[in-house]
């Protein structure tokens, strides 16, 4: 069985009292810096730059998708620790260069705001890596909680942080919608007892998501209102 095919999950419960979010490839486009970060290794080896539209279905499995499309690198070599550590080095240096939030986000936080509707953010993002992009970023509205990968014992796919995030909130995680741009963001969401969301705008493409058996499949940010 093609492991990005889902069970068809229950019957939607929306409306919903509070929703989270990824993070890279769901509410900000910070394809164009991770990318930069693998393509000044390349640069330094003497190799020529790989275009960003190479690169940016990788974002979203951070360095490990990253070395390993720009440099061939997996966890399986012997100096991979060490180009993991410079590919690191790279995107903290220059975190938020070009990352953006996604089109049609801000007026999204907004609008949750308005109605009281709880938000916040689940990324497999290392706290040290999420507090710094985020200090560079302007939602409009702050999140009520931000979990990040290294937050809770498990990351996503498990369900650890999202059921930490709805413990933040003080919800319950049956009123809740995850949405990401994973295969692992529905898995997380499905195994906290969440609705999930697949953003197809996001880096996993819009074909992959409607594979990955989440309650509501999003092309753009927007289309979210229509579940609240």
């Amino acid at each position: 069985m093609n492991p990005s095919l889902q069970p068809a999950p229950a019957a939607s419960r929306a409306p919903y009292r509070s929703v989270l979010f990824d993070l890279d490839g769901t509410l900000v486009d910070s394809a164009p810096d991770l990318a930069a970060a693998v393509n000044r290794m390349r640069r330094e080896r003497g190799l020529d730059e790989l275009a960003l539209q190479r690169l940016r279905p990788m974002a979203s499995h951070g360095a490990r998708g990253l070395l390993q499309e720009g440099l061939g690198a997996g966890p399986q070599d012997p100096d991979w620790k060490s180009l993991r550590d410079e590919f690191l080095r790279n995107y903290e240096s220059s975190i938020c260069v070009h990352t953006r939030l996604f089109d049609g986000v801000a007026q999204l936080l907004a609008e949750l705001q308005r109605r009281s509707i709880a938000w916040g953010i689940v990324t497999n993002k290392l706290e040290r890596y999420t507090s710094a992009l985020l200090r560079e970023l302007d939602f409009g509205v702050p999140p009520g909680c931000v979990v990040s990968g290294d937050t809770t014992p498990r990351a996503k796919p498990a369900p650890d942080p999202l059921l930490h995030a709805a413990a933040e909130l003080g919800i319950d995680p049956a009123s809740c919608l995850y949405l990401g741009d994973d295969l692992r963001d529905v898995q997380a969401a499905l195994a906290a007892g969440m609705d999930a969301g697949a953003a197809a705008y996001g880096y996993g493409g819009a074909d992959a998501a409607r594979l990955w058996g989440a309650h509501h499949v999003l092309d753009s940010p927007g289309e979210l209102l229509a579940l609240l």
